[in-house]
């Protein structure tokens, strides 16, 4: 299976005055909703804390409006246009690395269980290799 690298935000940090967002580097030559070009260096993105504060408000409305009208919304507000295609590409795109993520975090987690299972059984096993400073053959493969 092929898979293709796309470009990918960095996730805001909540803060107590809201988020933080950071800038990025330039991978296409579209440049994203909520981001302008650095005018020092062409390849880095700046992020419009305003715009992408109400990219985030815009997906609290979706669950109650189209993306039509969210997309039309936004668009007002911001004075920067989005098309409702763009609005839907984004948010589908921030739903599918959050489940990606969550599938990743899933997977550390049973990898960590297992390997604390099998160095378990390693040590209770009768006979257990043992290395030649005296540690168990798991401590020795750990380090």
């Amino acid at each position: 299976m092929k898979t293709h690298k796309t470009w990918q935000l960095p996730k805001p940090e909540k803060t107590d005055d809201g988020f933080e967002w950071v800038p990025v580097v330039r991978v296409g030559r579209v440049i994203p909703f909520g981001y302008e070009q650095d005018p020092d260096d062409e390849d880095i993105l700046l992020p419009i804390e305003d715009e992408l504060e109400l990219l985030e408000q815009a997906k609290k409305y979706l669950k109650q409006y189209s993306l039509r009208e969210v997309a039309a919304w936004l668009s007002e507000v911001s004075g920067r246009s989005i098309s409702h295609v763009g609005l839907q590409k984004r948010i589908q795109l921030e739903q599918k690395r959050k489940r990606e993520a969550a599938t990743y975090h899933y997977y550390a987690e049973r990898y960590k269980e297992a390997a604390e299972k099998a160095k378990k059984l390693e040590e209770q096993r009768i006979g257990a290799r043992l290395s030649r400073d005296g540690t168990s053959y798991s401590e020795a493969r750990a380090d």
